[in-house]
C-alpha cells in the first residue's frame, strides 16, 4: 500500500494522474485525461499556414534562381588536359616563354600586366642577361633629378611591364568605351580559369540567325552575353616563335594561357614541391610519433586498479 501511495505522489508531481488501484493491483488509465495539454485549433492552423508559406517562398526563390541565372546564358568551356593540371605536374617553361612572346606582340597593345616586373622572368622564361635586354627596350619616366626635372631612362629589371595607356579614360576612348582588363590575375578572376580564357580566344564565330550585334561588338558564345568588344586577337601564323614552333591559333592560345596562369600563380611549382616534401616527411615522422605515443602511454592505458578493503 505504501508503494502505491508513493507512486501516486510521484505521478501528481510530474503532471500525471492515476486511478485508485483495482483488485489484484492492476491500474487502468483514467478516461478523458491527457498527460499534457495540446495546441488549440487556432495555433495549429497558424503553424500550418506558416509552414506552407515558407515552403512556397523557398520554391519560388528556387524557380526564379534557375530561370534567370546568368550561367545559363553562356556556353560553359570544356575542361582541357593542361600539362600543369596534375597534382605532381609543373609548368612547361618553354610554353611560358612562347606565351610571353604572344603577350608582348599581341596582347600588350591593349592589356597591361601591372603586377609583373622583368625580374620575375629570370629563371622562369629568360636568363638574367635576356631579362635585362628586354627591360632596356622600354623607356621609363623617372625623377626628379637634382634640378627637380623628370627624365626618361632605359628600363631596368626592377621595372614593371609598361602600361599601354596612361589612364583608364584613355583606354576607354581607344576601345569604343570598353576598358581592357589587367591580365595579372585574369586566370583566377574568371570562372573556369585557363579553360575559359582558351575557349574565349578560340571561340569567335559568326552570330547565329536572328542575333544582331552592334558594329563594334563581336559574337563569342563563351563570353557572358555573347557580345564582346574585343575582336579576335589571334590568327594562324600571326607571329613567329623563336623556337620554331608552328604558330597556329590553338598553339598561341594554349601558350598565352599557360603564361597567364603562371602570372596568376607564380608559386605554383614551389607549392607542389613543398607539398611533396611535406608528404614524404610526414610519412616518415607519423609512424615514429605513433610508436612513441604507444610506448609512453601503454603503461597507463594497460594498468589495472584493484580495491582491497582493509581488514578489521
Amino acid at each position: 500500500m505504501a508503494a502505491v501511495v508513493a507512486a501516486r505522489s510521484l505521478a501528481r508531481s510530474r503532471g500525471f494522474f492515476l486511478l485508485p488501484s483495482q483488485p489484484g493491483g492492476a491500474l487502468r488509465p483514467q478516461a478523458g485525461v491527457a498527460s499534457r495539454p495540446g495546441l488549440s485549433r487556432g495555433k495549429k492552423a497558424a503553424l500550418t499556414a506558416l509552414g506552407a508559406l515558407a515552403a512556397g517562398g523557398a520554391g519560388l526563390a528556387l524557380a526564379l534562381h534557375t530561370a534567370v541565372g546568368a550561367f545559363e546564358l553562356e556556353l560553359h568551356p570544356p575542361q582541357y588536359p593542361w600539362e600543369h593540371g596534375g597534382l605532381l605536374k609543373a609548368f612547361d617553361h618553354s610554353s611560358i616563354r612562347r606565351g610571353y612572346e604572344v603577350y608582348k606582340q599581341v596582347c600588350s597593345a591593349c592589356h597591361s600586366l601591372q603586377y609583373v616586373a622583368f625580374r620575375h622572368l629570370i629563371g622562369v622564361t629568360h636568363t638574367e642577361e635576356e631579362a635585362k635586354a628586354l627591360a632596356a627596350e622600354i623607356q621609363v619616366e623617372d625623377g626628379p633629378d637634382d634640378e627637380g626635372n623628370m627624365f626618361t631612362r632605359p628600363g631596368l629589371i626592377s621595372d614593371y611591364f609598361p602600361k599601354p595607356y596612361p589612364n583608364p579614360e584613355a583606354a576607354k576612348a581607344a576601345n569604343n568605351g570598353a576598358l581592357p582588363p589587367d591580365l595579372s590575375y585574369i586566370i583566377r578572376a574568371r570562372h573556369g580559369g585557363e579553360d575559359y580564357v582558351f575557349s574565349l580566344l578560340t571561340g569567335y564565330c559568326d552570330p547565329p540567325a536572328g542575333v544582331n550585334l552592334r558594329g563594334e561588338l563581336h559574337f563569342n558564345p563563351y563570353f557572358p552575353g555573347q557580345a564582346i568588344g574585343m575582336a579576335a586577337p589571334l590568327y594562324n601564323e600571326i607571329l613567329e616563335f623563336e623556337d620554331g614552333t608552328p604558330a597556329t591559333l590553338s598553339q598561341m592560345a594554349k601558350d598565352v594561357c599557360t603564361f597567364l596562369c603562371w602570372v596568376s600563380m607564380p608559386e605554383h611549382d614551389t607549392r607542389k614541391r613543398m607539398a611533396v616534401k611535406a608528404l614524404l616527411l610526414g610519412g616518415i615522422l607519423f609512424p615514429l610519433f605513433f610508436l612513441f605515443n604507444r610506448h609512453k602511454w601503454t603503461v597507463l592505458k594497460s594498468r589495472q586498479l584493484t580495491y582491497q578493503p582493509r581488514r578489521k
